[in-house]
């Protein structure tokens, strides 16, 4: 895998949050996801955002990739393309469903983004490939997502993600659909990815074993963000490949 130029050369922060919330609906029915949140994600980050399910988790995610506008606000993305095909081409979103489309095997789904994007063939067919190897979905390459777990199915959207080589990884509960063992390995190929490539990673989460992964931990409660959470302090954790991570079953 090819690195992406140093640092250096961009901006520091690949997105930032100001005072972002989102409302859904109006009137009595109106929900809100997120109340005014703020933020700012450097590349080279390694953030977990932990919260219970309904805690705006996945709208604050979709916020940051540029898939939820903000009813109030502001998001912008400092170290990425101005123009929006660009960015989003270098924003990977892992969704907390596979989102795999039905009508395409393994292998095409995992291209899909390279053949959008025009990336040339014998690249493409290189970077698919490995992405595949790397989350151990490279057997499947020719089965279509309804012959698939729902493990496997996640596996296969997360290595659609890392062979787009991005420059910010968003993972909405990427284990959720994982055992353990899976899980583990994971997190570790998207703690090895966002190394090699200089990305910021932030994954949600509720799972505390997940979060003690990452560097940093950030509280979702009740759609409101804290960046400081005196309950989950931060601490370094080892980027290379997790000690306890083998290869087991995936859970359906």
């Amino acid at each position: 895998m090819t690195a992406l130029p140093a640092s250096s050369a961009r901006p520091a922060l690949a997105v930032t949050c100001e005072g972002v919330a989102r409302t859904f609906g109006r009137g009595e029915r109106a929900v809100v996801a997120v109340h005014g949140s703020s933020c700012e994600v450097p590349f080279g980050s390694r953030i977990a955002i932990v919260g219970p399910s309904g805690s705006g988790k996945s709208t604050l995610l979709h916020i940051m990739a540029g898939l939820e506008t903000p009813t109030a606000g502001r998001v912008s993305w400092p170290g990425l393309p101005a123009s929006e095909p660009e960015r989003r081409g270098r924003v990977g979103v892992v969704f907390q469903s596979p989102s795999l489309v039905p009508a395409l095997t393994v292998a095409e789904n995992v291209a899909l983004p390279l053949v959008l994007a025009g990336v040339p063939d014998a690249d493409a067919d290189e970077r698919v490939e490995e992405a595949m190897q790397l989350v151990q979905v490279a057997e499947l390459a020719t089965q279509l997502p309804e012959e698939l777990s729902g493990g496997q199915a996640q596996r296969v959207a997360v290595a659609r993600v890392l062979a787009n080589r991005p420059s910010l990884i968003l993972a909405d509960e990427p284990t959720g659909q994982l055992d353990r063992a899976n899980g583990q390995h994971l997190i570790d190929v998207l703690l090895a990815t966002a190394e090699e490539l200089d990305a910021a990673l932030v994954v949600s989460t509720h799972d505390i074993e997940v979060a003690e992964r990452l560097e940093e931990r950030w509280r979702m409660h009740e759609g409101r963000l804290s960046t400081d959470d005196t309950e989950l302090r931060p601490s370094r954790a080892p980027r290379g490949p997790h000690a306890g991570a083998t290869t087991a079953g995936d859970r359906r």
